[in-house]
Formats: C-alpha cells, sequence, structure tokens
C-alpha cells in the first residue's frame, strides 16, 4: 500500500478540532449526570426511566466504535469524523429541545451515534497528523482534552442547570461543535485507502450482540441481581455471540478485527494494562462519592469539587509523560505510572472516617498522577504497532477498552464493596450496603481499593515483562 505524504505543518490545527471533539464526548458524558435529579422533576417521571438519558448514551456508543473504526480503515477516517461530529451537533440541539423523556432517550442515542463516529477515530486522526518522534506529547494532549471535560462537566452542568434550565446542557455544544465541524473539514486530510475493501457485516452484527448483551447484563444486573434469570441469560448470549465472532474473524478474508494483531504480545500486553487501569479507576468514581457523603459528611458540591483531584491530576501529568515518552522511551514510562496508581491504591486502602481533607487528596492524588504519567506513553505504544491501513480499529479498540473497563469496573467493584460490607455486618443491612453503618462502609472501601491495588499490580508485572522483551528484541535486532 503506498503511504500518503502527511503535511504535518496542520498538525496543531488538526489536534484542536480532534480535542474539541474529544471534549464535547467526554463533557456530554459527564454533566447529563449533575441533571438527573432535575429531569425526574422536569419530565414528572421516575429516576429509573431517567438512568436510560445516560445508560443509552453509553451503550450505544461503546457498541459501535469497533465497527465504526473498522469503515474509518475501510472508507476514510475524515468524512466519518465530520459527520459524526454534525450528528453530535444537531442531536445536541434535538435534545434541548426534547419535549418529553422518550424523546430525550431517542435523541441521546442519536447523540451516542455521533460521539462513537468521533471518539472511534480520534486517536487515530492525530497520530497520522503528527510525526512519529512527537506521538507521544500529541497523545498526551488528547489525555488532557479528556480531563478537562471530565472536570468541567459536572461544574458547567450545575451553573447552566441554576442560571438557565436543563436544555442549556445540550445546547451549550452547539458552537464549539460548529467550529469543530468547520475545522475538521479545512484541515484534517482525506486520506483513502487503496483498493476496495468489504465490510465483515457477520462480524459486526455478532460484535453488536455480544457487547450489548454484556453491557446490559453488567448494567442491569447492579439493581436485578447477577444471579437473576434474565441476566444469566444475557450473559449466556454474550458468551455465544463472542465465541461466534472469533470463529468468524479467522475465517473471514477481511475480518472487522484482524486478529493477527494480538500476535503482538507487546501489543496485547498495553492493551490488556489499560484495561485493567479503567477498570480499577472505575471503582474510583463509584464508591468514592458515597465516601465523601455518607462517610465524611460532605455535600454534593463539595463532592463534586473533591472529586476533581483525578482529572486534574491526569491533564496535568498526561501532556508531561507523553513529552518524556518522546526523549525516553515509552515502556519506562508506563511502569512508573502504574507503579504510581499502585502506591495511590494501597494509600486509598488507608481512608477511614477521621481522614480529613489534605489526607483525602494526598491519597487520591496519585491515581491521577499515575493515570497521567500511564495513558499517554501506553497510548502511544498501541498506536505505533499499528500498520496505517488498521489505525482506525485499534485507535477505537482503544476508545472500547475505556468505555467497557469503566463499565465492568462500576459492576465489579460496586459488587465487591457491597459483599465487604455485608461480610463485616453477617446480614444484608436494611436499605443496602450504602445504608449501612459507617464503619462497615469503611471496611468495604479499604478492602475494594486493596483489591484495585493487586489488580493494577498485576499491570504493572505485565508491562514490566514487556520492557524486559522489548530490550531483549532490541539485542537480538543488533546482533543480527
Amino acid at each position: 500500500m503506498q503511504q500518503p505524504v502527511v503535511d504535518y505543518s496542520r498538525k496543531w490545527y488538526i489536534m484542536a478540532a480532534a480535542a474539541m471533539s474529544i471534549f464535547l464526548a467526554t463533557i456530554d458524558g459527564s454533566i447529563v449526570n449533575v441533571a438527573l435529579p432535575t429531569l425526574v422533576r422536569a419530565f414528572e417521571t421516575d429516576f429509573a426511566t431517567v438512568q436510560w438519558v445516560v445508560l443509552s448514551y453509553l451503550l450505544t456508543q461503546t457498541t459501535l466504535l469497533l465497527s465504526i473504526g473498522r469503515l474509518g480503515d475501510m472508507i476514510g477516517k475524515k468524512a466519518i469524523f465530520i459527520i459524526g461530529m454534525v450528528i453530535f451537533t444537531l442531536s445536541s440541539a434535538l435534545c434541548g429541545l426534547s419535549p418529553t423523556i422518550g424523546w430525550l432517550i431517542a435523541a441521546r442515542v442519536l447523540q451516542a451515534v455521533g460521539a462513537a463516529m468521533m471518539l472511534a477515530l480520534t486517536t487515530a486522526i492525530v497520530t497520522e497528523a503528527f510525526p512519529r518522534a512527537e506521538r507521544g506529547k500529541a497523545l498526551g494532549l488528547i489525555g488532557s482534552s479528556v480531563s478537562i471535560g471530565v472536570v468541567v462537566g459536572p461544574t458547567l452542568g450545575g451553573l447552566l442547570i441554576q442560571s438557565l434550565s436543563w436544555h442549556w446542557i445540550f445546547f451549550v455544544n452547539l458552537p464549539v461543535g460548529i467550529v469543530a465541524v468547520w475545522m475538521g473539514m479545512r484541515y484534517i486530510p482525506a486520506f483513502r485507502p487503496v483498493g476496495r475493501q468489504e465490510f465483515d457485516y457477520w462480524g459486526g452484527v455478532l460484535l453488536l450482540i455480544s457487547l450489548l448483551c454484556f453491557l446490559l447484563a453488567l448494567t442491569l444486573g447492579q439493581d436485578m441481581g447477577f444471579t437473576s434469570g434474565l441476566i444469566l441469560l444475557l450473559f449466556a448470549i454474550w458468551l455465544v455471540a463472542l465465541v461466534g465472532f472469533i470463529t468468524v474473524e479467522w475465517r473471514t478474508k477481511e475480518p472487522m478485527i484482524d486478529l493477527r494483531l494480538f500476535r503482538n504480545q507487546l501489543f496485547s500486553i498495553n492493551l490488556i494494562t489499560g484495561f485493567l487501569t479503567f477498570i480499577s479507576i472505575a471503582g474510583v468514581f463509584i464508591l468514592i462519592p458515597f465516601y465523601l457523603e455518607n462517610v465524611l459528611g460532605y455535600n454534593t458540591s463539595q463532592v463534586g469539587l473533591m472529586l476533581a483531584v483525578v482529572p486534574v491530576g491526569l491533564g496535568i501529568m498526561a501532556p508531561i509523560s507523553g513529552s518524556l515518552s518522546d526523549q525516553f522511551g515509552a515502556r519506562p514510562i508506563t511502569v512508573i505510572g502504574l507503579a504510581t496508581l499502585v502506591i495511590g491504591y494501597f494509600a486509598m486502602s488507608t481512608l477511614s472516617e477521621s481522614t480529613g481533607v489534605l489526607g483525602y487528596v494526598l491519597r487520591l492524588l496519585p491515581i491521577g498522577l499515575g493515570m497521567g504519567i500511564f495513558q499517554s506513553p501506553n497510548n502511544s505504544i498501541i498506536m505505533g504497532s499499528a500498520p496505517r491501513e488498521r489505525t482506525g480499529i485499534v485507535s477505537s479498540l482503544l476508545s472500547i477498552t475505556r468505555t467497557l473497563g469503566q463499565t465492568s469496573g462500576i459492576a465489579i467493584f460496586g459488587a465487591i464493596w457491597a459483599a465487604q460490607v455485608i461480610a463485616f455486618l453477617g446480614s444484608v443491612p436494611t436499605g443496602g450496603a450504602t445504608a449501612a453503618p459507617i464503619a462497615a462502609q469503611v471496611v468495604g472501601l479499604q478492602g475494594t481499593f486493596r483489591i484495585s491495588g493487586v489488580l493494577v499490580m498485576l499491570g504493572l508485572a505485565l508491562s514490566i515483562w514487556g520492557v524486559i522483551q522489548e530490550r531483549r528484541m532490541v539485542r537480538v535486532t543488533a546482533q543480527a
């Protein structure tokens, strides 16, 4: 395949368009959470229904990422990215104009389609726009865009709802989206793959069924119980569809995911370690709000500010670690990041009912710093392992490790925490684990974060092994 000539003079304009798309997709995943109580009142409905404003967005986005990544490799990334941005912007207006809760949920599904079209390809577009020597720095800046969206979302949402109305949490996307569409059309290069490729429809359908059933099982199982008949059925369908998908991929000439990519052990290690970090950090965001409110007694606005410790730390370190990885190599930086995460999780396992603000910040900050140090060089390694004709699917694999990791982590660590609370008490407390005595909640929290630390230690061990393997390969190559 003939490699296109890249005009690196446009790289910062492309970065700006990509960063705006990441910011919008990220902020829209967090800004709505603040509005849920308001939406219950505005639409005169119940919380179980309003939750689907969030869940529909997450489920739709995650199930489409890999298929869109494959389409990007087949027909070119620019057109899909721009169309996704247009869909996202228009559907944001539809969300803000929603007259009923059903309309809003449907508009959120459409908005998630646009978000998936952007997120699946953003990393690939940025990777292609920057020279190899600056890839870490570029992906670090993308990581900072994610952090800014996470931090700004709840705060901006609260201000808009208080000053204007809930409609404006969606209308605020319009000016940024319009600018991003214009910049994308003007500056993103339209690289088109050479030759005609076919889309793997059977693989796409099986993958969609598998992911959807898995995500529904994890989501619904938190309320219905993971041993209920419907949840077990969903897990069974997920497993059958996953086996079918893998079988189809091995036999298809042009598969959705080229499974030969996973023969590269270092590529697989970095995907796995990234997935493990996202599983673990989901535990932070599901458990810490309960700890801050139930145990320490902070109000909702204070909790929002205290949760910003992680994304602020990540946002500061992501571009720094990306630049360092360009100079000194990515793998040693990923090891440092994972080691920092391990320290953070075990430090958090010492949180108690008497922990002060400074003690809380000092324990939580290594999580944000560690994720920032780890993520940019890890993403750089993964994207650097992908041939140009596979950057779209690899970019979408990165996105799906984040969304699947966070969804799985919420279910896994929520269940682990509740189980430890019940084990401490010897019975199921009335009102559930969140209504248990403070001592029981603290014991459950400490045990859960110790398990998080062990999980990340596994990723650290894999990463160290990857460093050893890489150096061994370098020596063999030098001797040849």
